[in-house]
């Protein structure tokens, strides 16, 4: 498959050099962000983590901490979420969404509407490693009801495989009639096809309901849910439509208001870096008409914007 991030491992990569570089950054009087973002937003994350140990092994001390002393604000954060290996910034990302006051709902639908069920595996050995806890019990703990319950069942990571031809019209009208066919909607029926079911056949599950209904899938789901269900089906259906066009829109909506989404946008542009920042790319200009390069530009400031539009990797 071809590579579709932005970031890629850096050629003449050299983890010594680079501790060098940035203990250079961080000595004497005064802080050289330029350099520090420089060295990072051009390494791939496998690398940062051996500038990481290199730094450990020539100065004793972690590097990560060394940074936080140096940095602060918004390009602090962006900083230390790129030295976080992905797999555990997103468990930490989803111990801090369902810890303390309230659940951060946007994350917890970000994160297990997106990612592969493989990734999802690993987010929850981490999990476990890092926090103590079991990231279902948690999760359950937290939410409730049929919203809970798909995140249960997408938590597993485990959707069929390929497409059963003759699923695909009993899936769709099973849908119809849990939802505008009836009053009231069967939201067992959402869930369990929604959540089990593999892209591939839920694509063709939501052309057989279109010409059933007249309607899109989308519409329905707007129509007969709420709240966080409501987001959290639209999520898994846009994901399965296309996982860019999914973060494209969460990039789009963290910058379009009068004040910006800095969590949001920081979380997708470093989550995605590696993995399909050029369709998002793509997507974003297709969707909204301007490149994600320059509406990044415009919203943000300083050194924390440099490192987002090191990480976007271009104008479109």
């Amino acid at each position: 498959m071809e590579y579709r991030g932005s970031v890629r491992p850096f050629v003449h990569f050299n983890a010594k050099h680079d501790a060098e570089l940035l203990h250079k950054a961080m000595k004497g009087i005064g802080t050289d962000e330029d350099a520090i973002l420089m060295v990072l937003t051009a390494r791939s994350n496998d690398q940062r983590q051996e500038i990481k140990a290199a730094y450990k092994k020539a100065y004793g001390k972690d590097l990560v901490s060394a940074l936080k002393c140096e940095l602060g604000g918004l390009f602090e954060n962006l900083i230390v979420a790129l030295m976080t290996p992905p797999v555990l910034y997103d468990a930490t990302l989803l111990h801090k969404a369902l810890k303390g006051a309230g659940t951060d709902d946007q994350v917890l639908i970000e994160i297990l509407a997106s990612r592969t069920g493989e990734e999802i595996k690993e987010i929850i050995k981490v999990y476990k490693k890092e926090f103590g806890g079991k990231l279902e019990k948690d999760i359950s703990s937290d939410t409730g009801g049929s919203y809970g319950r798909l995140l249960v069942i997408l938590l597993q990571g485990s959707r069929e495989e390929g497409v059963e031809e003759d699923k695909i019209e009993k899936d769709a009208q099973d849908l119809y009639a849990a939802g505008e066919g009836k009053f009231g909607t069967d939201e067992e029926k959402f869930i369990t096809i929604l959540g089990n079911r593999s892209s591939e056949h839920l694509q063709k599950v939501f052309d057989a309901y279109k010409k059933l209904s007249g309607s899109d899938i989308e519409d329905s789901i707007k129509g007969e849910t709420t709240r966080n269900l409501e987001d959290l089906l639209l999520a898994v259906v846009k994901c399965v439509r296309n996982v860019p066009g999914f973060f494209a829109e969460g990039l789009h909506k963290s910058m379009r208001r009068a004040g910006t989404d800095d969590d949001s946008l920081m979380r997708i542009m470093v989550s995605r870096s590696e993995v399909d920042m050029l369709d998002i790319r793509a997507n974003f200009k297709k969707m909204y008409g301007q490149s994600l390069y320059t509406t990044i530009q415009e919203d943000t400031a300083g050194d924390y914007q440099k490192a987002l539009l090191y990480l976007c990797g271009g104008k479109d």
